[in-house]
């Protein structure tokens, strides 16, 4: 060992010949499965919205977001800054915008303290542990999904799966300013359904429409996504 530790340190190869100083991998940074109650923050940085706005009208992104930190900071989680996810499309010459590229870089933790997601890619790919169990409501409600009374698993996205907008700015309900025209991309939280995207969190389907009742209609009531960037 110290024979391979003095060639490393004087920047030669395994074989001993002058060369670039054999450097080991870095080691996969891991993060903890849940986190304790009681920290100096909380540990909520993930939950679906308790209530929605007004059908497909969140306010645009920046109405979304402080519906997000208005439910966090009730109870007891406004000490992290909070984010919808949401995509939107190019508009008013601003280009469109990810869900993705708004939620922060992760570790995301529900509400009862249990991991959701330690990073983006994660959150996006078949290790994500988005389900009915761990998408709880701020309050650390369960959301009702299928065989329950409303069905309410439909949540609002207006993203694909991997968590980027529609070309053209398609399904956000206007940016997320309409309760009447048009239509927006939801994910099922319970991960249940029918048809080939039903298992999706984030890109199932689309809704009918942008008001409640429209919503109501497949099994949704304008619920969305909240992460903490922070």
């Amino acid at each position: 060992m110290s024979a391979l530790l003095s060639l490393v340190a004087c920047g030669q190869t395994n074989d001993g010949q002058p060369g670039t100083a054999v450097v080991p991998p870095a080691e996969v940074q891991r993060v903890p499965q849940s986190l304790e109650m009681g920290g100096a923050r909380s540990v909520t940085r993930f939950f679906v919205t308790s209530t929605g706005l007004d059908g497909g009208n969140l306010g645009g992104l920046a109405g979304a977001d402080a519906h997000c930190q208005a439910l966090a900071k009730a109870e007891g989680s406004g000490d992290h800054t909070w984010r919808a996810y949401l995509s939107a499309g190019a508009a008013n010459g601003q280009p469109a915008v990810n869900a993705r590229d708004r939620i922060g870089k992760g570790p995301w933790y529900n509400a009862e303290g249990l991991l959701v997601a330690a990073n983006v890619t994660e959150l996006h790919g078949p290790e994500s542990q988005v389900n009915k169990s761990t998408a709880l409501t701020e309050k650390l409600d369960q959301v009702n999904g299928v065989g329950d009374r409303p069905n309410m698993h439909d949540i609002l996205t207006g993203s694909r799966p991997d968590g980027t907008a529609f070309e053209g700015g398609g399904l956000t309900c206007g940016n997320w300013t309409s309760s009447g025209e048009g239509r927006a991309q939801v994910g099922h939280h319970d991960r249940m359904g029918q048809g080939p995207g039903s298992a999706s969190w984030n890109s199932a389907h689309a809704t009918r429409g942008c008001s409640q009742q429209d919503f109501r209609s497949t099994g949704g009531g304008g619920l969305f996504y909240c992460f903490a960037i922070d």
